[in-house]
């Protein structure tokens, strides 16, 4: 090893993250990890080379990462630090890992974050189903699959820009949606009548716009055409919210995600367990699915406690 100490770590990054790409992970991902890499090079000093890496430097560079980032993006960077190195491992280019030696924050599983309301989905479909012709353009059609995406195929924000026209097939009674999950792990979600049917009159109405729609194309689009990016993507949903009333029952910070939350709390109060959960929203953890139970769980006690005959036992004391 000792006649590559002298290479340049910047250099090996470079190859890490084209092997990475080709797994085809989204491109949020792999610009995250493209910049906590090089967040912590950075702070190792200038033109690193490997024999600049060890788990003295490393863990004085990410004791100065952590400082004003939180527990989650420390843990992100700690990440792909460690899978750098085992592509480094793998490839013979080091003898071994030193990022055992290099501390991690400990990170709770976040709890989930639905609508608040009973009726919240259903009055946040139903308002966005009209035109609101306070909008310049307004296109009802592209409105509601969005949201039906995220409520009843509980698919993440990078996961529905993803999306090609061919991404939902299957015979009748069997259609499904091929997506490409987080990580790069691909997953099938059966999807009914009712969603089939709106993400067709999106298509169709689509088609009255721009025309004909290939099966390669990016689903989901602006109003001028173009596929849909982060940020529209993001603001499209906040203004369904804020045309619906309802963007004060959304948690904060939730947005988009809250809609695949209440998709999957919605599966565990029908029924689902934690596995079949897990399958359909890609987690890579039951303990992420175990939490939609939990959460259930304690909705029931509350509804429990909130019976007015556990009062009236409680002044018998």
């Amino acid at each position: 090893m000792q006649d590559k100490e002298g290479t340049a770590v910047e250099g090996l990054i470079e190859e890490f993250l084209a092997a990475r790409a080709a797994r085809k992970p989204s491109e949020h991902t792999l610009l995250a990890c493209r910049r906590d890499l090089l967040a912590v090079l950075r702070l190792l000093g200038d033109q690193v080379t490997l024999g600049d890496l060890s788990p003295r430097t490393l863990r004085t560079a990410f004791g100065s990462f952590a400082a004003g980032r939180s527990p989650a993006s420390v843990y992100r960077a700690w990440s792909s630090w460690n899978s750098f190195f085992g592509f480094l491992v793998v490839d013979g280019v080091v003898a071994g890992n030193p990022m055992s030696a290099v501390g991690k924050p400990r990170i709770s599983v976040p709890s989930p974050k639905p609508l608040r309301g009973e009726d919240t989905p259903e009055q946040l479909l139903e308002a966005v189903n009209h035109a609101d012709e306070r909008q310049r353009d307004p296109w009802p059609e592209r409105d509601v699959a969005v949201l039906a995406l995220a409520l009843c195929a509980g698919l993440r924000l990078s996961e529905l820009l993803a999306l090609r026209a061919g991404s939902l097939s299957g015979r009748p009674g069997e259609r499904r949606v091929e997506v490409a999950g987080k990580g790069g792990r691909p997953r099938t979600v059966p999807i009914e009548p009712e969603l089939d049917a709106v993400v067709a009159r999106y298509v169709e109405s689509r088609q009255v716009r721009f025309g004909r729609v290939r099966p390669q194309d990016p689903l989901l689009v602006d109003r001028q055409g173009a596929p849909l990016r982060r940020g529209g993507l993001q603001y499209l949903v906040q203004s369904c919210f804020r045309r619906a009333g309802v963007s004060d029952r959304v948690p904060r910070g939730a947005q988009l995600h809250a809609l695949r939350h209440t998709f999957a709390t919605r599966l565990a109060e029908d029924g689902a367990n934690a596995s079949e959960i897990m399958r359909l929203l890609g987690h890579a953890s039951l303990t992420t699915s175990q939490g939609y139970i939990e959460v259930t769980a304690a909705q029931q006690r509350a509804a429990v406690r909130a019976n007015r005959t556990n009062r009236a036992l409680g002044r018998l004391q």
